[in-house]
């Protein structure tokens, strides 16, 4: 059995594809702020959920079910004037 269970995470994350990016890209995260620790850099964010688990998979999967952590896609008008900017030739009268 898992804690938080998977139905939950799929309903917070969208689907298989989104969870598990999701879920990764904070473990990297989180596994880089336990690694640099000792160094007193600060740069990255650390947990944002009180946890016993130690594996920052689970952390990751903490913060996803607890709405820490929400999935964010980039607007289609913003899509689009990326993609306008490139396709356009300069006008020459």
């Amino acid at each position: 059995m898992m804690n938080p269970s998977i139905e939950e995470l799929f309903d917070r994350a969208g689907s298989k594809f989104s969870l598990v990016t999701l879920s990764a890209k904070r473990a990297r995260q989180i596994n880089a702020y336990f690694n640099q620790l000792g160094e007193g850099l600060g740069a990255i964010v650390p947990p944002q959920v009180t946890s016993v688990a130690r594996k920052p998979l689970s952390i990751a999967f903490e913060e996803i079910a607890s709405d820490k952590i929400v999935m964010t896609r980039p607007s289609e008008a913003a899509e689009g004037d990326e993609a306008g900017d490139s396709a356009e030739a300069p006008e020459t009268e």
